[in-house]
């Protein structure tokens, strides 16, 4: 059976469970965007129409623990569980980081006080916008950012003698359940997977949310491992992940 595992647990805590240090880590941490987060999507108002009146979600928070996040300790994490840099070319490891806009420029200088001292912008266009309700008053945002952050070689890639540009469509994904209000698409996440490691490589989510990195480097043999704090994440997580193993054994 294929290596993955997901604990209900602080990343702070990893020691504990004697993970091997990883390829690739791919984490999408809080944004903490604090009561803001539903800004200009339509979940504000109820039935997404603001003539209704607000929702329960109007003022609110994505999780409780945002603002509990600290990102030194996040990116010193990273760091460490990163394999060393080996002597040949074309091996080394690296991460990638879901961001906010603005936090891309915070997270480029931190990761360099924690060696990673190189990096490449990243974008996730989509075919849709959340500021649907902004839509008759300005220009809205369609895309997600990140970073691929790496320490000073090159990390590995596998490009199959393509040319790879760092703007990435954001493929729908209908098949995976929605369990986590900022989830990442499957077909999104395997790409990204199969570019930068190889079959056996481990990948890491310290902030795995609803599993999907995991399930994502279950589909292309990876070994996976990832950490969830909060309980019903991680309980509906694991049952996704788990399920879907199960199913790739009687293909």
């Amino acid at each position: 059976m294929k290596k993955i595992e997901l604990f209900n647990n602080h990343f702070q805590n990893f020691k504990q469970y004697q993970i091997p240090k990883a390829q690739l880590i791919i984490a999408d941490p809080p944004y903490n965007l604090g009561k803001n987060a539903y800004a200009s999507n339509p979940a504000w108002y109820k039935d997404g129409d603001n003539k209704n009146g607000e929702s329960e979600l109007a003022g609110k928070e994505f999780f409780d623990t945002d603002k509990d996040f600290r990102p030194a300790e996040f990116m010193h994490f990273c760091s460490q569980m990163l394999i060393k840099e080996p002597k040949e070319k074309g091996k080394s490891p690296c991460m990638i980081l879901f961001c906010e806009f603005e936090q891309q420029f915070k997270y480029i200088e931190l990761a360099k006080k924690y060696g990673l001292n190189n990096y490449i912008n990243l974008v996730f266009r989509k075919n849709f916008s959340a500021q649907v309700l902004k839509a008759n008053m300005k220009v809205v945002g369609n895309c997600e950012y990140g970073l691929l952050l790496y320490r000073d070689k090159l990390p590995k890639f596998n490009n199959d003698g393509r040319m790879i540009f760092n703007c990435f469509d954001w493929v729908i994904d209908n098949e995976t359940p929605k369990i986590h209000p900022t989830q990442k698409p499957i077909p999104l996440l395997r790409r990204l997977i199969e570019i930068f490691t190889d079959k056996g490589d481990v990948v890491i989510d310290p902030c795995a949310g609803s599993g999907s990195t995991l399930l994502a480097a279950a589909q292309l043999d990876r070994r996976a491992y990832g950490f969830e704090i909060k309980k019903d994440f991680f309980r509906q997580a694991n049952d996704l992940v788990l399920s879907d193993i199960q199913k790739s054994l009687f293909v």
